[in-house]
C-alpha cells in the first residue's frame, strides 16, 4: 500500500470534521479487498460511522455481506450519506440515524429503530469519539472534561446496554480505544483517560458476557488519518503526524478496517477481552 509519508498542512474549525474537505481524502477500503461472506446475514450498528474508521468499519462490513446501520451527529449528515452511498453500493443496505449517544435515552431509540427496521443486531462498534489538545492539566475545563468523558466513555456504556437484550449468542461487542489508552498522551491527558476505561471495560464486560456467548474486544489504533486530526491539531501537527512510529508515517482508515472485520465474524470465535493494537509500531504517543 502506497501511503504518503507526510501530510499536507491543514486544519479545520469544527470537529469530528469534514472527510471530503481533507487533502488527501482518508482511504476508505482498498480496491483489491476481496470480501468472503464473512458476515453474510448480519447487522451491525455502528457508532460515529460517518467518517474516518466509522466509515471505512461500515464499507467493510458491507463487502463482507452485513447489513450496517450507521449513527452520527446532526452536524454531520453529509458524511453520514457519503457513507451510505458506499455501503449500498456493496449491495448491501445502509440505516442511519442522528443522535447524541451521550444520552441514555438517545441510546435506546437509536437501538429500537435498528431492531424495527432490520429485526435483529448481530455486531455493535462502539466507535463514537472526540478530543480536544491541551498543553497543561489546568487547561482542561469542567465543560471539556464532561463532553470527552460524555461522548468517549458514557455513550460507549449507554449504547451498549440498549444493545444487549438484542445481541445473539454468537454476537460480537468491538470496542474503538486508542494507543493513548496504553500509552497515555501529554497533550490528550482526559481523552488518554477516557481510551484507559475502554480498556478496562472491555475486559470486564467480556469476563460478564461469556457466559450468554458474546464476545467483547477492542481495536487500539494509533495514529489513523481521520477528520479528527485536521479539526483538533495545528497545521504543524497535521504535517507531522504519525512521523514518530516506526514506519514514519501516519496510518489510514482502510489499514484498520479489516482488524474490526477480524472480531466481528467466526475467524475470532476464541478471541474475547483482548485489546488489538493497530499503530505502526508506535514507539511513544501520538
Amino acid at each position: 500500500m502506497n501511503m504518503p509519508k507526510r501530510m499536507p498542512r491543514q486544519h479545520q474549525e469544527r470537529q469530528p470534521g469534514q472527510q471530503a474537505a481533507m487533502h488527501p481524502e482518508p482511504l476508505t477500503i482498498r480496491d483489491d479487498y476481496r470480501g468472503a461472506d464473512k458476515l453474510r446475514g448480519k447487522l451491525a450498528l455502528i457508532s460515529g460511522g460517518d467518517s474516518g474508521i466509522g466509515r471505512a468499519v461500515a464499507v467493510h462490513f458491507a463487502r463482507e455481506g452485513a447489513d450496517v446501520a450507521i449513527v452520527h451527529l446532526d452536524s454531520e449528515i453529509d458524511d453520514a450519506l457519503a457513507t451510505r452511498h458506499r455501503v449500498e453500493a456493496e449491495g448491501r443496505r445502509c440505516m442511519t440515524l442522528a443522535a447524541d449517544l451521550g444520552a441514555p435515552d438517545a441510546a435506546r431509540r437509536v437501538v429500537d429503530a435498528v431492531v424495527r427496521q432490520f429485526g435483529r443486531l448481530d455486531v455493535l462498534v462502539n466507535n463514537a469519539g472526540e478530543q480536544h489538545p491541551q498543553p497543561a492539566l489546568a487547561d482542561i475545563t469542567p465543560d471539556q472534561l464532561e463532553r470527552t468523558f460524555r461522548t468517549n466513555l458514557f455513550a460507549m456504556l449507554y449504547l451498549t446496554q440498549a444493545a444487549l437484550p438484542h445481541l445473539p449468542r454468537g454476537g460480537a461487542i468491538i470496542n474503538t480505544g486508542s494507543v493513548t489508552g496504553a500509552r497515555g498522551n501529554p497533550a490528550l491527558v482526559d481523552y488518554s483517560a477516557t481510551k484507559g476505561a475502554i480498556q478496562a471495560f472491555t475486559f470486564s464486560l467480556a469476563s460478564q458476557l461469556a457466559p450468554r456467548g458474546i464476545r467483547v474486544n477492542a481495536v487500539a489504533p494509533g495514529p489513523i488519518w481521520t477528520p479528527l486530526i485536521p479539526s483538533t491539531f495545528t497545521p504543524e501537527k497535521v504535517e507531522t503526524f504519525g512521523q514518530d512510529t516506526l514506519l514514519k508515517r501516519p496510518g489510514q482508515p482502510a489499514e484498520v478496517a479489516p482488524a474490526y472485520v477480524y472480531l466481528a465474524c467466526d475467524d475470532a470465535s476464541y478471541v474475547t477481552g483482548q485489546i488489538l493494537h493497530i499503530n505502526g509500531g508506535s514507539l511513544m504517543s501520538p
